[in-house]
């Protein structure tokens, strides 16, 4: 894209025609998200796109009211290795910024499997993912007041931060395990044994 289409991205008519551009790529494509980490696409700069803690869209430093066009723009997202996240075309690829993760677990379903528990998340841009073998959970401890912070992988490098109310619930599903001799909080899920902190953690964290 040449520096006057990077201009007109900032109008109404450039964010537009971003849409369309990546709609063009997605069309005839009903199964499936693009097959965005296939595409080698030149860099054409950065566009004054956000994505805020909280999960909501900025584009030119207004939220993007229409979720169909978050829905959109989030499934052409792509995180690559200089840890910078990009909308991604076959023809194109523009620096977004992105405050903590891209989306937000906002649901939890618990459903059993041959005896083992199965967490499904849904994602604040429709992404249904089962925590298991392919899409693993992070934990973190995160800032002064000791803030636990889960993650939960979506694809390729792009991970879904658990809503405060869905990480309740998940914490309340938290049994003490031992993994590699040590006495460990985690949840299951898929078979997998997610670790949360050690016990000795909780614990501390609880007075």
């Amino acid at each position: 894209m040449a520096d006057a289409e990077i201009d007109q991205a900032g109008d109404a008519a450039g964010l537009a025609a971003l849409i369309a551009r990546a709609a063009g790529q997605t069309n005839g494509q009903t199964k499936g998200l693009p097959p965005v980490e296939r595409w080698n696409p030149p860099f054409c700069g950065d566009i004054d796109m956000e994505i805020r803690a909280d999960g909501t869209w900025f584009y030119m430093g207004t939220p993007i009211g229409r979720q169909p066009l978050v829905r959109l723009f989030s499934t052409v997202l792509r995180k690559d290795e200089d840890g910078k996240t990009y909308l991604v075309t076959p023809v194109e690829k523009l620096g977004i910024r992105i405050a903590d993760a891209p989306f937000i677990a906002v649901e939890m379903n618990v459903t059993d499997h041959d005896g083992a528990p199965v967490l499904t998340f849904r994602t604040n841009v429709g992404d249904v993912v089962e925590a298991g073998p392919d899409h693993s959970l992070r934990f973190i401890v995160h800032g002064e007041n000791r803030e636990l912070k889960p993650y939960l992988h979506v694809r390729g490098r792009l991970e879904a931060l658990v809503s405060r109310a869905v990480m309740y619930d998940l914490v309340a599903l938290g049994e003490t395990v031992e993994i590699d001799g040590t006495a460990m909080f985690a949840v299951r899920s898929g078979g997998v044994t997610f670790a949360i902190m050690s016990a000795q953690e909780l614990e501390a964290l609880s007075e």
